[in-house]
This record gives structure tokens, sequence and C-alpha cells, in this order.
């Protein structure tokens, strides 16, 4: 068998055991579980960190502000440093709209040892808490992402009824343009394929993630494993949260998204790039081994099959190119649910290979950046990684240098 057989057997081994072996991460219908009504409905405190989002507040926020739930429920919009009026225009969405609750508050900068977010949640669940009634529940949700008006009804219900400590729906982004109908279902495909959701939510599991921008997390649960204090460095704070709910001995629960969805645009390939990029690396545990593992990995399961079919046909090597070609087809066929989930046409799938090429790409610049000292970058901030004693994660500007 030559070299090129070889790889294009090895590429097809992959996805067949992929799409056998690995949670069914392909499937769509990991949905919210079942929901029955309570008699009596428990506090909620909606936690939104909130850093320049000017732009998209109008249409998330109002969308909590009108949330139909029967308990008493609060919205805290955390105001993290922003310079846009952020915290002044919500307070007028509210004026304007009514609704539930609203107190805006500002954390001030984060202290040594803090990512932003995390610290701007700490707030919120601090100023949560000395509320009366204080929360059962804390829907911790980013600013820009819009809630159908049974949202918080249906996420609190459904972790009642399954008695679920956590409960995090992966929100539908944006696919306007051409790169976001390119990357975008892509980007929960492979997070899909990373964290199986079925393992997830397999009880005894060891798999835990969750979609940041959508957790209802009970309050007990929080207290009891010390959130988000035990995960304040962290830069992929969702998978981390979920990580050590689990562990303390919580149920956790992730699915795809019908009424949440995010309302930030992506329109260029640039945005894009540095969404994945910024912490890519991060996701990696910053260890150059574990980058040289995936980028052959990447490069087996998405590159391999469509070069080995082309190379096989060329030089006449027939196992390469059957090989190849049915790797490509078993890819494709599993990215078709997740495109018709985003309402892309299944036609597209065998695209993947050349997204992959772009993922692949976008894993290399973030691991270069972290070598230049920029580390994990969001409006303004640069975590470059754990914090070391007496440090605090600065500006982009302070960790580039002159």
């Amino acid at each position: 068998m030559s070299t090129l057989g070889w790889i294009a057997v090895g590429s097809l081994v992959a996805w067949l055991w992929l799409l056998l072996g690995r949670g069914w991460f392909w499937r769509v219908d990991v949905r919210l579980p079942r929901r029955d009504d309570a008699a009596q409905w428990p506090a909620v405190a909606v936690i939104v960190p909130a850093r320049d989002e000017a732009e998209v507040l109008p249409v998330s926020l109002a969308s909590l502000l009108a949330q139909e739930y029967p308990g008493p429920a609060a919205i805290f919009v955390i105001d993290d440093g922003s310079t846009d009026g952020t915290g002044r225009l919500a307070h007028e969405l509210a004026a304007q709209a009514g609704g539930l609750p609203l107190t805006v508050s500002s954390p001030g900068e984060p202290e040594a040892g803090w990512t932003g977010k995390l610290w701007a949640l700490r707030h919120g669940i601090a100023l949560a808490r000395a509320r009366t009634p204080p929360p059962e529940y804390l829907l911790l949700t980013d600013a820009d992402i819009a809630h159908a008006p049974h949202s918080l009804r249906d996420l609190v219900s459904a972790a009642r009824t399954e008695n679920l400590d956590l409960v995090s729906l992966m929100a539908r982004l944006r696919v306007a343009t051409f790169w976001e109908r390119l990357i975008v279902p892509a980007f929960v495909y492979f997070f899909a394929q990373l964290y199986p959701f079925r393992w997830v939510n397999r009880a005894g599991s060891r798999t835990a993630a969750a979609a940041g921008g959508c957790v209802l997390l009970r309050d007990a649960a929080a207290e009891r494993s010390r959130v988000p204090e035990s995960i304040r460095q962290a830069v992929i704070d969702d998978v981390a949260l979920a990580g050590v709910v689990k562990r303390g001995g919580g149920r956790v629960w992730l699915g795809l998204a019908d009424g949440v969805h995010s309302v930030r645009p992506y329109p260029g390939l640039g945005t894009l790039w540095r969404m994945v990029s910024r912490s890519a690396y991060a996701q990696l545990r910053h260890s150059p081994l574990l980058l040289a593992g995936t980028l052959g990995g990447l490069a087996l399961m998405y590159l391999a099959p469509p070069v080995t079919l082309a190379a096989g046909w060329r030089t006449g090597d027939p196992l390469a190119a059957v090989s190849g070609a049915t790797a490509w087809m078993v890819m494709a066929g599993t990215y078709v649910p997740m495109l018709r989930y985003y309402g892309r046409q299944g036609w597209t799938a065998p695209l993947l290979p050349l997204t992959a090429a772009l993922y692949l790409a976008m894993t290399v610049d973030s691991a270069v950046q972290h070598c230049r000292g920029r580390g994990a970058a969001w409006k303004g901030r640069t975590y470059p990684g754990p914090a070391r004693p007496g440090r605090r994660a600065g500006t982009a500007e302070e960790e580039a240098g002159p």
C-alpha cells in the first residue's frame, strides 16, 4: 500500500469512528428536555456583562425586558468600563419598554488574576444575592444574545423538571453574509465534535461544556463550586464553568437553541477570524504539543480526503482515490444536519475542507499571537495566559508594548 493510500485509509477510519463513536455529535436533535410548568416559580436573576455593547443592546436587552416569566425576576446589566454609553442606553431602554426591573452597575477594573467578564459576573451575582427574594437561579447571558419571550420560562422549567444544576443553550449565530454562512455553522459543528452534547448531558460522563451566551445556573451549585472565583482566570469561561459544576456533583445539560440567537454581526472574514483566533490556542492550553497534534488531526480528517482523492485519481492509485472520496462523503454527510439547522443548503457540505483550512490557519494565528504576547484579546483587554502572581491582565496596548 502506498503512503497516499495509508493516509486516505487513515482518514476514512477516523471519519467512521467520528460517525459512529463520538456521541452522535453530528445530530441536531439535542434540544431543551422535558418541561412541566411549576406551581410556584423560583426567583431568577438575569446577569448581563456588557462592555461597549450599545450597538446590539436595543435588541438583546429589549428581549430580556419583555420576558414572560411568572415568577420574580430581575435584570442586572454590569457595565464593564464601556465608552459607548452602554449603561446609559440600558437605562433608557428600560424606561421605554418597562418589563422586568433593571439594575445597571459597574464593577470597576478587574483585580489581579481575573478576566473582565468573570469580574463583571462576580459583581452581578453579588448584587443579585443581596436582592429580596434571593435568586434560586442565575441566567448568565451575553449582551449580544436575544431571547424569545418564553425563553426564561422554558429554561427554568427544564431545569426544575429534570433537576439540572446548569442548563445551557448554544445560541443560533448570525448567518447573513457570505463569510458567516461559510464559517458559522462549522464553528458550532466543530464545538459539538469536541464536546458531544450527549456526552456532556450524560450523568457520570467526564465531558463538560456550556455555551456562554446562555447559561441558567442554580445558585446553590454556583456557591458549592465557588463560581466565579474558581474559574476567575478562564478565557474559555463557559467550558470551565460547566467543568467545575460537574466535578462538584452538579448535573449539566447542553443543547441547541430554538428561541435564543446572537445579534452580533460578523460581516467580514476579519471579524470572524478574530472571534476564533482570540481563544483557539487557549483551548489547547497554550501547549505546542497539543497544537501540533490538533493541526495534524485537522489535516488528516479534513484536508486529506480531497487531496488523496485528487492525487489518487491522478497517479492511478485506486485505494487512495476511493478511500479519500468515501471519507469526504462521510464528512459532508455529517455536516448536512448542521447546515440545515442554520437554513443552509446541504449541497454546500463538501466545502467543509475549505472552512477547516481557514480554522487551521486561525489556530496557527492564535498561537503566533500568544507567542507575541498578545494572547486572547477582547474589547481592548488581552489575556496572554494564566496570570502570574502579582500580575494583572492588562489592556491590549499594555501587553503588546510600544
